[in-house]
């Protein structure tokens, strides 16, 4: 999944995928260590997918976050 991709989705969406995209992990290495796994790159795609979602909801979270303190500033300041 590419990034513009994951940033267009809401953060429920993403919540979501990153849960499904975890299962999905845990089936691939099991398949992994029964041998039964036919491309070894699934599992690196897996964890970076994994990753860059969990770094768009961290964006997200810092944003929000940030927006949430200057609206107390600014109350602060009337």
């Amino acid at each position: 999944m590419k990034i513009f991709e994951i940033r267009e989705l809401p953060v429920s969406e993403l919540a979501k995928r990153v849960k499904d995209e975890e299962e999905n992990l845990v089936h691939l290495k099991f398949q992994k260590a029964t041998s039964q796994l036919e491309n070894p790159l699934q599992l690196r795609n897996s964890r970076r997918d994994i990753a860059r979602m969990k770094t768009v909801l961290r964006e997200r979270q810092i944003a929000a976050e940030a927006a949430a303190s200057a609206a107390k500033k600014s109350e602060k300041g009337k």
